[in-house]
């Protein structure tokens, strides 16, 4: 009886179940330790060679776009770092330097040119009216921005002539809100008239005058209806074309004149 006791007892020990729970640790294969270390050394030599080698380095500067600037302004103020590796550089410090110290910049784009060289995309501001002041000019862009004072006037841009100084608009109306305006109305011209306006005068915010080439001079009135004013001002020009004076403050009710 006892050994039949033994017995069972053995038997049960053996087909005990293992505790809920547990796990077997399972060590990686060799393989998957490999590729693991290939991966590691990968990652490690990239990061060497972009930033601790010599392969990847600034040693150039181009730049493009530049009208009135010239290229060696631009990169002066851009100040890139050269021998810099050149995942370091900061495109977007650059770009913010240049915008702050050359107003005339519009926008400019940042480059990396891989393996060696940063480039600077440069758009400039074109003037759209000249505000003469103390002898010199003042350009203005066609977002009203005031960004640079020249000695001589820029072929072919317009001079803005702010004679408002008597103006009760004024009160309503300041400076930089009658530049914005006349602006707008240099932006709605037809090209062809564009090019022949010499003086926008403005006396109040309902009084703006185009001075054009040959004596000849357009009553634009307010900013308002702009681009209906420019339609109809085409069709008057071309219906009478000796006239020397044109009104389309009432667009509705244009007129022209030979004086």
């Amino acid at each position: 009886m006892a050994a039949k006791s033994g017995s069972g007892g053995s038997e049960g020990s053996a087909r005990r179940p293992s505790r809920p729970g547990t796990r077997r640790l399972r060590v990686p294969a060799p393989r998957a330790l490999l590729v693991g270390f290939a991966a590691l050394v990968l990652v490690a030599g990239g990061v060497w060679a972009l930033y601790g080698s010599g392969w990847f380095r600034v040693e150039k500067v181009s730049t493009a776009g530049t009208e009135v600037l010239t290229p060696d302004e631009v990169e002066r103020v851009a100040a890139v770092p050269l021998g810099a590796p050149l995942v370091s550089v900061d495109t977007d410090g650059i770009e913010a330097r240049l915008r702050a110290e050359l107003p005339r910049i519009d926008s400019v784009d940042v480059v990396r040119s891989w393996p060696h060289g940063i480039g600077l995309k440069v758009t400039e501001r074109r003037p759209v009216l000249l505000l003469e002041k103390g002898g010199k000019f003042i350009e203005v862009d066609s977002s009203a921005v005031r960004f640079a004072t020249v000695s001589a006037p820029p072929r072919g841009v317009p001079r803005l002539v702010l004679d408002v100084a008597a103006s009760p608009s004024l009160r309503r109306f300041d400076a930089d809100r009658l530049l914005r305006v006349a602006v707008g109305v240099t932006g709605e011209l037809p090209e062809k008239i564009a090019q022949d306006v010499r003086v926008v005068r403005i006396t109040s915010f309902d009084s703006i005058t185009l001075e054009l080439g040959g004596g000849r001079s357009v009553f634009w009135g307010s900013g308002e209806d702009g681009p209906v004013k420019a339609r109809v001002l085409t069709a008057l020009m071309k219906a009478t074309p000796k006239a020397g004076h044109f009104d389309v403050s009432a667009p509705t009710a244009p007129a022209s004149s030979r004086s």
